[in-house]
């Protein structure tokens, strides 16, 4: 590929921003791009990394020079989200499953560097540099860059201000002409474009991928457990999850399925192929679509079922990990999984072996459907309720909501409900339960939580990042499990639930518990 111009279609394609598009213009004009991509070594990779190893072969194929870096101290400056102890052996696995995906979709590793962060970060050079970015850059800068990347919490890490402008920083280290990463990263790379000029290195093009839906609707989470299918799934987990996801008729906006498609399928496809879609004959037969524009409409025009779009899509996603899993047969990488992620172990019947660590997983949140309620014979401020969670029978849960919440509105309402309190007795009537609200006290508001959007009795809700581990049986009254956690439960400002700032989510389907009116309000 000679032309710069097709040269430059190839490396834009499907993107969803440029900054900087005449710097690459001028740089085509005279040489191949040079670029990196890097990922922070945290949660296990997902099938939707194939969404940048998908714009890495375009990058290669318009001839750019690629480098994958594998930010091996970005993941430990955010936030820990890779233990210290564990970061060596999470970039190797890192390192073993980006191989694998690109050896999947055919990209010749000869044609890529990759680098680990650790190479060059610790160096003398590098860390005068953190010194010197640290000297310009102002505090509500770094907070605002990070703002979507770093993980926001009650009360934030000074590491999490350097992790910006350390990914600046990268970008001269690797003597790069641009950076690709995803439309989430933009205030990061506005930073970097600010103040890499003011240290005396030049400001570079960054190109930006659009934030794939995960199969639940949202973002597609590392550690959102059911809104990814992992590398190593097999097809009947594939299958289970896809049946989950979240793919309404006709919608195609919020659609994960028909987004990896677009992003993964269609460019990927050589010339000649095409995308089937199966199908008896009696709903149309099997189609053809050799572009996602057409499958696009026809989805948009309801002419395809959404069970069918996933058939088809779960048979692309199996075709993609079965060379990945053939690689992970060897021994030495089974064994390097089960070091770098080693699984939760139960210690009776609690969380795991650190069971004594006051974590949300200990927390038994559910969703809940209020079937009777009737005001406590001998309290006027207070409800009883019979409220369905997906047991053999309702429960009873007293609640003092009778100055806030009318019995009619409370009657068949869905709530959200902590479980696993001790059971107590609210003047002579025994709560085995507790309905969340926003509350504050001046002036006295209180307000019932929202369920997630299409919840049912039973439902758990997880904190986003703790989605893995059992809750305790019974929350121990004692250590004063409940009081430490509930301390960080609040309602930010868009009327999220959240708990240091991840959102309170179903576990079912990924939807977020939300208030109907209540901003920046504890929740107790």
């Amino acid at each position: 590929m000679d032309n710069w111009q097709e040269k430059k279609t190839l490396i834009t394609r499907n993107l969803q921003e440029v900054l900087g598009d005449e710097r690459l213009t001028e740089i085509l004009k005279q040489r191949d791009l040079k670029i990196y991509w890097g990922t922070a070594t945290t949660g296990r990779p997902h099938v939707a990394y194939f969404v940048p190893m998908s714009k890495i072969a375009d990058f290669l194929n318009a001839g750019c020079e690629v480098t994958i870096l594998f930010a091996d101290l970005h993941a430990y400056l955010d936030n820990m989200k890779a233990p210290w102890e564990l970061l060596s052996l999470r970039t190797q696995y890192y390192e073993a499953a980006i191989k694998a995906m690109l050896t999947s979709i055919n990209v010749p590793l000869d044609k890529l560097k990759f680098v680990r962060g650790t190479e060059y970060q610790l160096s003398k050079e590098y860390t005068l540099d953190v010194y010197r970015m640290s000297s310009v850059i102002t505090d509500h800068d770094a907070r605002k860059a990070g703002a979507e990347v770093v993980k926001q919490v009650e009360h934030p890490l000074l590491s999490g201000l350097l992790y910006p402008g350390l990914q600046a920083l990268d970008e001269e280290y690797l003597k790069v002409d641009a950076q690709f990463g995803g439309i989430d990263q933009r205030k990061i790379f506005t930073m970097s474009e600010k103040y890499l000029p003011q240290l005396g290195y030049a400001k570079r093009v960054h190109l930006m991928n659009p934030m794939v839906p995960g199969l639940t609707g949202g973002k597609m989470s590392a550690s959102e457990e059911d809104s990814k299918i992992d590398l190593l799934d097999n097809p009947a987990n594939v299958k289970k999850k896809l049946k989950k996801a979240f793919c309404e008729p006709g919608n195609i906006t919020e659609n994960g399925v028909l987004s990896f498609t677009k992003h993964v399928v269609f460019p990927l496809m050589k010339a000649g192929e095409t995308f089937k879609i199966y199908r008896a004959e009696e709903h149309g037969g099997n189609a053809e679509y050799d572009n996602f524009e057409a499958l696009e409409a026809a989805f948009a025009k309801q002419d395809i079922h959404p069970g069918d779009l996933k058939a088809s899509v779960e048979q692309a996603i199996n075709k993609l990990l079965a060379p990945v899993q053939e690689i992970f047969k060897d021994p030495k990488l089974q064994e390097l999984t089960k070091k770098a992620y080693p699984p939760p172990v139960k210690v009776k019947g609690n969380v795991n072996s650190n069971s004594d660590e006051i974590s949300p997983v200990k927390l038994d949140i559910r969703v809940g459907r209020v079937v009777d309620v009737s005001r406590h014979p001998d309290a006027d401020a207070l409800y009883v309720e019979k409220i369905d969670l997906g047991e053999d029978e309702p429960r009873t849960i007293v609640s003092g909501l009778v100055n806030f919440v009318p019995i009619e509105e409370m009657q068949n309402r869905d709530v959200v409900v902590l479980c696993n309190l001790k059971p107590a007795k609210m003047r002579g009537v025994e709560s085995k339960g507790m309905v969340l609200c926003a509350s504050i006290d001046e002036p006295k508001q209180v307000e019932p939580l929202v369920v997630p959007k299409d919840s049912k009795p039973g439902d758990r809700i997880v904190i986003e990042g703790y989605e893995t581990g059992e809750p305790d049986d019974v929350l121990n009254p004692k250590k004063k499990v409940w009081e430490k956690l509930q301390v960080d439960l609040k309602t930010n400002d868009d009327l999220f639930a959240v708990w240091q700032g991840n959102k309170l989510v179903s576990k079912v389907n990924g939807n977020p518990v939300t208030s109907g009116s209540m901003k920046n309000a504890p929740i107790k």
